[in-house]
């Protein structure tokens, strides 16, 4: 039997073949696999994507609607059945008419304002404010919710110097929480001056996610850290339980762009009349 010559490639070159075809048709089918897979999760990466953007988006409005939808029902069933039934237009419409009563509540208010502002309408506020303070229990609650809605209404008037947000140092040292001042502390606690300090601040501390609940601290001025922020954005990081964070950047922006406006101005005004 004559031996293999040298140009014969032999069975064992033939395996080597073999062996390296199957190996890089294992790399491909790997590589494919591989890249379906990156296919797959960015597809559905992307529908999430989407998704939150949607809810984002969809969610406070449809919250926000659905809450003035059920506030503007219930003030149409309070007022409207007090309508006489000639000033009512449910009564000969073929479908109710919503905002009715919301519409009639905020004439009836304004009405009431303009009135109390003469002199029949201030004796006749202090005859019933007189008569509520006299009944017990009731000039209680009277009182109470009277003081709430004076300082609410004060406190959110454009001429008012007490929006102001800062920080004090609640429940110990270094532990920093978001504070409304609400003016400079008066009368019985002023004079009691408690540990010393004369020049106080009222202020509320909110607990978070539940805003209406909260603290009422009288602090040394020199203990409060005033912010530049709103009262707006002080109550977005409470109600989100400090998820949301005001921008700075685009904050400086704004007061960039009027800074600008309101030079632009000053120069034009200082220009000399032809």
């Amino acid at each position: 039997m004559a031996p293999p010559s040298a140009h014969d490639p032999g069975p064992r070159s033939s395996l080597g073949a073999d062996a390296k075809t199957d190996a890089q048709l294992t790399a491909g089918l790997k590589r494919l696999v591989s890249d379906d897979g990156k296919t797959g999760w960015r597809l559905g990466s992307r529908i999430r994507n989407a998704f939150l953007t949607g809810l984002v988006i969809v969610g406070p409005v449809t919250i926000t609607l659905w809450i003035m939808w059920g506030v503007i029902h219930w003030i149409d069933a309070w007022i409207k059945p007090l309508l006489p039934t000639t000033f009512n237009p449910d009564t000969y419409l073929p479908f109710p008419l919503p905002g009715l009563g919301l519409v009639i509540a905020i004439v009836g208010l304004t009405l009431i304002g303009a009135l109390a502002a003469n002199l029949l309408g201030r004796t006749l506020v202090s005859s019933g404010e007189l008569m509520m303070s006299r009944t017990p229990i009731v000039r209680n609650v009277y009182g109470a919710l009277k003081q709430i809605f004076e300082s609410v209404i004060s406190t959110t008037g454009p001429n008012s110097s007490f929006q102001k947000v800062g920080m004090i140092e609640f429940p110990s040292k270094e532990i920093w929480s978001l504070v409304f001042v609400t003016g400079e502390t008066t009368g019985e606690i002023k004079d009691a001056k408690p540990g010393g300090a004369e020049d106080l601040l009222t202020v509320f501390m909110p607990t978070g996610i539940v805003p209406p609940t909260g603290f009422i601290c009288f602090v040394p001025r020199a203990n409060v850290v005033f912010l530049s922020m709103t009262v707006e954005e002080a109550a977005k990081i409470v109600l989100s339980g400090g998820i949301v964070m005001p921008d700075v950047a685009e904050k400086m922006k704004r007061l960039a762009a009027a800074e600008k406006k309101a030079s632009r101005f000053r120069l034009g005004s200082d220009k000399p009349a032809a």
